[in-house]
């Protein structure tokens, strides 16, 4: 039996090419979602982007035939506009509201005797829908399971034997053993007759261990308080590893380390031109409203955070002086605007990375569990030659509110990549902040 989904105008904002992602169904698109697409056209943001090669796709469905009566789409399925005025049951909902107007389509179908699902990244929605006695589903095209999401490191039990073989040759191959790690996956070698003799290793391309770079153990400055954080600057600081994925809870270190790899690899190494910082413009509760001045002092309040940080690494946290609005670490912000003015670092939001070519630069996008897949596409697609890009975020902690820990762009991508070469990821589990952060984080 033919489907017909039903979908919401926020599957078509949050992608654009989900209309072609039923297969050989039929996708029906309320007038309603037609107008709403028609105010977002015009927005400047992601959501007008998606709008307008919604409606792009539409006008090219239209030359084969009228969209009214349903259209052949390049899935095999059909793609039909259902014009709901006079034309549909009333189901009891104030029909004012456009949602409303879209679920009595689908309730209208369903009376008809059609097997109707209604698609929407709304929850309140679904739930209405549900209690129509509608089949209701969220677009999961782009989703993965995040309670099985890859970690970036396991433990392995080794003969004694093994492991000093490992430490001796510097190397070891994994046959017989049970294991095929990922590339750039850590394994915690661990001695079975002896759990407190251990060795970290990372995998690289065939299954080959090797020991990690001493030189990686101090970056900035910064030393790793605890495993997870090593193995995350082993990856931040490896040139071969172009893309870095970091997800951690509030106070693991993710941003921090990001930073003090970026200054290191910039700075001393001389690896890459330039350091970019962005972070996606999404605020926590309720907007503050618009705030004043020009696009860089707009981008200060928003880049809060990233201050903070070099705050911490490129000062002692002393040098201290009393200036006419109180104390302020005067040496450390002249620090950063030094390394602004002198092009090494860039903060940047978001907004602005589309249409960019991004040459020779340690790109940071912090929060990117506010992005969707298709965004992270975007920015990752940005990257020129010599660049190394490194997403971090929270998925526990998502103010978008069309994602969740299993449909955000930052556990997606890392999750699709695993196994490539130039692809790490590390999952950070462990807060460093301070124990009122740590306590926060695990019991709140």
């Amino acid at each position: 039996m033919i489907k017909y989904f039903v979908l919401d105008t926020n599957v078509l904002l949050h992608n654009s090419e989900s209309l072609t992602s039923f297969a050989d169904n039929t996708v029906v698109l309320p007038m309603s979602v037609i107008e709403e697409l028609d105010r977002f056209k015009s927005h400047n943001d992601e959501l007008g982007r998606n709008a307008r090669m919604v409606i792009r796709t539409l006008d090219r469905l239209r030359g084969r035939g009228r969209l009214g009566e349903g259209v052949e789409t390049d899935s095999g399925g059909r793609l039909m506009i259902y014009y709901e005025k006079d034309n549909i049951d009333d189901p009891g909902l104030d029909l004012s509201v456009p949602d409303n107007r879209i679920l009595a389509v689908a309730h209208t179908l369903r009376n008809q005797g059609k097997k109707v699902i209604f698609v929407s990244k709304d929850i309140n929605a679904r739930l209405k829908g549900d209690a129509l006695g509608l089949d209701v589903m969220d677009f999961e095209k782009q989703k993965v399971n995040f309670d099985e999401l890859f970690c970036g490191h396991c433990e392995l039990k080794v003969p004694k034997e093994t492991l000093d073989r490992f430490f001796r040759e510097k190397q070891l191959v994994l046959e017989g053993m049970g294991a095929s790690p990922q590339p750039n996956e850590f394994i915690m070698l661990i001695d079975e007759g002896n759990p407190a003799h251990t060795g970290l290793a990372r995998a690289r391309e065939g299954g080959v261990l090797v020991p990690l770079v001493p030189e990686y153990s101090e970056v900035w400055g910064l030393r790793p308080r605890n495993k997870e954080q090593r193995m995350a600057l082993e990856l931040l600081m490896d040139p071969e590893v172009q893309l870095v994925t970091m997800v951690g809870q509030a106070g693991t270190g993710k941003t921090l380390l990001a930073l003090a790899a970026a200054l290191e690899s910039t700075i001393n190494y001389k690896r890459y031109e330039r350091i970019l910082v962005s972070r996606p413009i999404i605020p926590m509760g309720k907007d503050i409203g618009y705030l004043p001045g020009d696009k860089d002092e707009k981008l200060f309040i928003w880049m809060q955070p990233i201050f903070d940080n070099l705050t911490y690494l490129l000062g002692d946290g002393r040098k201290r002086k009393k200036g006419e609005h109180g104390e302020e670490d005067e040496p450390v912000r002249k620090k950063i605007e030094k390394l602004m003015r002198d092009n090494v670092l860039e903060l940047e939001a978001l907004t602005y990375i589309r249409g960019r070519s991004i040459p020779r630069q340690f790109v940071v996008v912090d929060e990117a569990q506010n992005l969707t897949p298709h965004e992270v596409k975007t920015i990752i697609s940005r990257a020129g030659e010599g660049t190394k890009m490194v997403l971090t975020g929270d998925p526990y902690q998502i103010d978008n509110p069309y994602l969740d820990s299993s449909s955000n762009g930052l556990t997606y991508t890392s999750e699709k990549l695993k196994g490539m070469a130039i692809h790490g990821h590390i999952t950070l589990s462990h807060s460093e902040r301070s124990p009122l952060a740590a306590l926060a984080a695990d019991n709140l």
